[in-house]
């Protein structure tokens, strides 16, 4: 609501009008002794004019016409989903285990579409400037962690027959899917991945796959170009029944006790870059299909 003061009658409903008037008389002899032309008082604008002051008798935060105002306007699906969508890229969703079935279209969309790839090529650009600005010794210590899945390598065709996230996560299927090798490369993240390496970085791939899986996990990088790392790690059956974070952290630790400095760190879930034995800078990469703690 605007507020036109002056469209209100002095006096009216819920306004004190308070005038000031001041008004200074001279005598012909106080002119006289100033010896000040008595002319110069017959224009009227150097006459003191009144002073009008309007003061609310109730003051108020807000209207009630604007609390009322978007009460019944209903927020498209597209709208909640990308909120939802960002909340949970911002860790700021509780855990969840699919996303909305509502919103099961939009992600199908972003992640077909260009907004994806766009997104995933802004954080790969931001990380490949970060790692041309760090300080890398010649001691060979600095590090640069890598998660796997939907980090370097992407499961898409595997989620394309799933919902993109819709369906609950099936581990056996999933399984079934690593086993075939065939998993394509990120393009933005190869791209940053050798230029890590150009740099001089350590590359360290810390994946939640199982050791059962590392042949293929092997080949299927290779496959997409991605060579000579200095370190795959994967689950051992000690750690089958611990969190993400958990995990990754505690081999984050053993890295730090051998002597790395992890400067960096790629993932696109919270717990590849969260806990303890952190990195200098972490990128998380977008993922709306799944969660893992």
């Amino acid at each position: 609501m605007t507020r036109h003061a002056g469209a209100r009658r002095r006096g009216g409903p819920g306004v004190v009008s308070l005038i000031v008037v001041v008004v200074a008389v001279l005598s012909a002899a106080a002119i006289a002794a100033e010896g000040v032309d008595a002319a110069v008082f017959d224009d009227a604008h150097l006459l003191p004019r009144p002073l009008v002051i309007e003061l609310p008798t109730t003051t108020s935060s807000s209207s009630p016409a604007l609390a009322e105002e978007g009460e019944g306007e209903a927020v498209p699906a597209e709208v909640r989903c990308a909120s939802w969508r960002l909340a949970g890229e911002a860790n700021n969703l509780a855990p969840w285990k699919s996303l909305p079935e509502e919103c099961a279209a939009y992600v199908r969309e972003y992640l077909t579409g260009v907004a994806y790839r766009s997104d995933l090529e802004v954080v790969a650009r931001e990380a490949s400037a970060y790692a041309r600005t760090a300080r890398v010794g010649d001691d060979g210590r600095d590090a640069w962690v890598f998660d796997v899945d939907e980090t370097l390598l992407s499961n898409l065709p595997y989620y394309a027959d799933h919902g993109y996230g819709l369906e609950l996560f099936d581990h056996r299927e999933f399984d079934k899917w690593v086993e075939r090798g065939e998993a394509p490369a990120i393009p933005s993240s190869l791209k940053l991945y050798n230029e890590v390496r150009d740099l001089g970085f350590k590359t360290f791939l810390l994946t939640g796959r199982s050791e059962g899986h590392h042949g293929v996990t092997v080949d299927n990088l290779k496959k997409q170009g991605f060579h000579d790392w200095d370190k795959l790690i994967l689950r051992a059956p000690a750690d089958r029944k611990k969190t993400a974070t958990i995990y990754k952290s505690e081999k984050r630790k053993e890295m730090e006790e051998e002597g790395y400095r992890i400067l960096g760190n790629s993932g696109d879930q919270w717990s590849d870059l969260l806990g303890f034995s952190t990195s200098a800078r972490s990128f998380k990469l977008p993922n709306p299909m799944y969660y893992i703690p």
